[in-house]
């Protein structure tokens, strides 16, 4: 008997959502959300092997989520198309919402960090227009040339301390990061609040980039 249609659709569904049930390929897909990148850059960022990777990243591939071009002696990978951004989003949604386990993670160590105000996408690009803000962008550098808020301005995490001097006092700071889950910007802003004591007497808001 054929196979029915209807089943080489849910088989094929069911193979991008296998390619997705791992913490490690998700990690990937959200380094290459950042931009293109070699999969010796991909192992180190998720703490795997290259031969671990590469088998991560053939996964990811034969789903059609990520894709990959050649650049010399080196094989660069990126996301498929935006709709993979969109799927992530669901699936974070979906935990969100219907996960006891993810709401008590969200809730001890990004919900309640230090008492921060997310800001939305539309509500910072609105602030920077008015020129009421500091956009700090902590990622690597490397992430950062990839792609980046205009006007945004890029301190790595552990440079913090010794770029205080590059930070205007008399602006809020809107810091943000790779995504979501991404706890470097609320690790850079409970940082501020140390270096900066007359910014945490003040009451002086510091907070962090939503992604909607």
């Amino acid at each position: 008997m054929p196979t029915a249609p209807k089943h080489i659709l849910f088989e094929e569904l069911a193979r991008i959502a296998q390619a997705l049930g791992n913490a490690h390929r998700l990690g990937i897909l959200e380094q290459v959300a950042q931009g293109e990148r070699a999969v010796e850059v991909l192992a180190q960022a998720n703490g795997i092997s290259i031969a671990n990777a590469s088998q991560h990243l053939k996964l990811l591939r034969a789903a059609g989520l990520v894709a990959s071009r050649r650049a010399g002696k080196f094989v660069l990978y990126r996301l498929a198309d935006d709709s993979v951004l969109e799927l992530m989003s669901a699936l974070r949604g979906t935990a969100e919402r219907n996960s006891a386990e993810v709401r008590r993670v969200l809730n001890e160590y990004f919900w309640q960090r230090d008492g921060m105000e997310a800001v939305s996408r539309t509500e910072l690009l609105e602030r920077i227009h008015l020129g009421l803000v500091t956009v700090l962008d902590v990622r690597p550098h490397d992430e950062f040339m990839l792609g980046h808020v205009p006007g945004s301005v890029n301190v790595p995490l552990h440079q913090l301390e010794e770029r205080l001097s590059e930070l205007n006092p008399s602006h809020e700071i809107v810091a943000y990061c790779r995504g979501a889950y991404c706890v470097l910007s609320f690790d850079a802003v409970a940082r501020l609040r140390t270096f900066f004591p007359e910014w945490r007497a003040a009451g002086l808001p510091c907070e962090v980039c939503a992604e909607t």
